[in-house]
């Protein structure tokens, strides 16, 4: 009997490699799906590619859309990505490198994908513990767009299937979810979350995504394999 399909988000950072490695494990045929996006670099999608192939990914779409076009984020737009924030400032508000709307757009995306492969799960690998304050990481969140998923598509209104949004991190810490890949075989060298890449090549360490990766792979008792700067 053919696995049932899965799409599964990748950005390439270590979230969505472990997502990856979930649906996998659970028995999915998965289908990697990431977005060119005008983002700030290209490096996230190079660790995309790699993550999709060592695990194993039937395909991986990349899909170019251009988001720099909108602005209104230091992932998108000519502004400054914060830098060596503490906890509670990381906290206290949603911060600038929030791309407007994009896991909605992203996941609109994944939806009509998924409806053509005759899939009903999407994975997504957002975590409402340690997630820099984006609205779009909330349970909330998730649970609104499975509603909306199968009130807009043919086959949830037809009842062919229901589609369901799996986000088997939202309760986890970036600790837990560094452990949770590691049990699963994700390489994290492969994967990458620095919002600002150095023109040597190694990871920033300062910006709000490495301090929470930094944190993570800590907190787990487990030495990060990307190069950083001190």
């Amino acid at each position: 009997m053919a696995s049932p399909r899965a799409v599964v988000l990748l950005s390439g950072g270590l979230d969505s490699a472990t997502a990856l490695a979930v649906a996998r494990d659970e028995g999915f045929e998965c289908y990697a799906l990431s977005f060119d996006y005008g983002q700030r670099h290209d490096r996230e999608l190079e660790s995309a590619r790699r993550v999709a192939g060592a695990l194993g990914a039937k395909q991986h779409l990349v899909l170019r859309l251009d988001l720099r076009a909108i602005g209104g984020s230091a992932l998108t737009a000519d502004i400054a990505v914060p830098k060596s924030r503490s906890e509670s400032e990381m906290s206290a508000g949603i911060p600038v490198t929030y791309v407007p709307a994009r896991n909605t757009i992203f996941l609109s995306h994944a939806l009509a994908w998924a409806e053509v492969l005759e899939s009903s799960d999407i994975f997504l690998g957002v975590n409402a513990l340690d997630y820099s304050g984006y609205p779009d990481c909330r349970p909330e969140y998730t649970e609104a767009f499975e509603r909306l998923a199968n009130l807009a598509t043919r086959a949830g209104v037809e009842g062919r299937m229901r589609l369901r949004i799996h986000t088997p991190l939202i309760d986890l810490s970036k600790a837990q979810i560094v452990r949770r890949g590691t049990e699963l075989g994700v390489d994290f060298g492969l994967t990458w979350s620095c919002y600002e890449p150095q023109p040597d090549g190694r990871a920033c360490g300062r910006c709000d995504s490495c301090l929470l990766r930094r944190k993570g792979f800590s907190e787990a008792g487990l030495r990060d394999p990307v190069p950083t700067r001190p």
